[in-house]
């Protein structure tokens, strides 16, 4: 998807709600949706209330089709991350929901932290971190969050639990970017049996 599309958010508050209501997770099949929402696609999804995180899921490669990844990270986002609660009714009415797509993941030569932090373009690329057993992703909406190109790194660092400036050997470094799609809220809430 080249355009932020309303249909993502859509999908994935229509898969929040139902949960919300019946107490049951379920995806959308693949032949209802339609021929440009079938493609594959590494989304995430990332559910915030009045600018507190209430999650955050997603996957960085495309396995599954576009409608179906969105619909299953949105639900993941909402009852899964381990980092917060799971959301409620509350929650679902006030809600922001976004959805990014992302690109190819785009390996980067960088041999040093210091080309690393160079290579970088602020506000715009995520980064992935590989190194052992360690691994962890930054969206490019963290840019806001963080001062520079070494604070985003150094942040990224701490996240995959790396030490401070690290280069271990073996470590392997991505970038990608997203079109982000995005449902401010509020919403009604489900109707629940």
């Amino acid at each position: 998807m080249s355009e932020s599309d309303a249909r993502l958010p859509a999908l994935a508050i229509e898969a929040i709600g139902d949960a919300l209501a019946s107490g049951r997770r379920r995806l959308p099949a693949i032949d209802a949706l339609p021929a440009e929402l079938t493609m594959q696609a590494a989304t995430f999804v990332t559910l915030e209330r009045e600018g507190e995180l209430l999650g955050c899921v997603g996957t960085l490669e495309a396995t599954r089709a576009l409608g179906v990844d969105v619909a299953q990270n949105a639900l993941a986002a909402a009852f899964d991350d381990p980092r917060v609660p799971s959301v409620g009714l509350g929650d679902f009415s006030l809600m922001a929901v976004k959805v990014s797509v992302l690109s190819p993941l785009r390996p980067l030569a960088a041999r040093s932290r210091a080309a690393l932090v160079e290579e970088l373009r602020p506000g715009l690329d995520g980064i992935l971190v590989e190194a052992g057993r360690h691994r962890a992703t930054f969206l490019p909406a963290v840019w806001p969050k963080v001062c520079d190109a070494d604070d985003f790194v150094d942040e990224l660092w701490r996240k995959a639990g790396l030490g401070p400036h690290a280069w271990p050997d073996g470590i392997r470094v991505f970038t990608y970017s997203t079109v982000d799609s995005i449902d401010e809220g509020p919403r009604d809430a489900p109707i629940t049996p």
